[in-house]
């Protein structure tokens, strides 16, 4: 195996898969079915979704509703609300699937890797040492340990007061 190469077999279906008719990060927030589209959370000017083909367990974006094709589009408004729900992010994810880091950033142009090249997104990662391991390399599997639903269903449910 060639330690130069990111190997993500599971992509396949990414790739393969009928792509809908229109852009996903306008659609799905227009919508309303947040549950169906994976939508966790709206701000004022951006929303956060889980990814449908994940990476790894918790990986979810942040886009800006308007339709902005790169970074040096986004209005000031727009990319501190970005970074904001960001760090939410991050504190929920820390709080419910502990990783031991993140890949956090941006895949702008088709050339850098960007599914929908069309619509500035930002991947929030989550990482566990290890988490590369001989599954995807020897058997073509992926293994993402909770379902898309049961990771929506958490990162939406309020955390619990703590009791005094």
């Amino acid at each position: 195996m060639n330690p130069d190469r990111l190997w993500a077999p599971w992509r396949k279906k990414f790739i393969t898969h009928k792509k809908p008719s229109g852009c996903i990060f306008c659609l799905k927030p227009r919508s309303r079915r947040d549950r169906q589209n994976l939508v966790l959370e709206r701000g004022r000017r951006v929303f956060s979704m889980l990814n449908l083909y994940p990476y790894n367990n918790g990986h979810l974006m942040i886009a800006p509703y308007r339709h902005v094709r790169s970074v040096t589009g986004l209005t000031a408004e727009e990319t501190a609300e970005v970074f904001s729900m960001m760090k939410d992010a991050v504190r929920r994810l820390d709080r419910l699937v502990r990783p031991h880091g993140y890949n956090i950033g941006f895949n702008i142009g088709r050339a850098a890797g960007a599914g929908y090249d069309g619509h500035a997104h930002l991947h929030v990662v989550p990482r566990w040492n290890g988490d590369t391991n001989f599954m995807p390399v020897a058997g073509g599997t992926k293994v993402i340990s909770e379902s898309l639903d049961e990771m929506w269903r958490a990162l939406t449910t309020p955390p619990k007061k703590a009791r005094r």
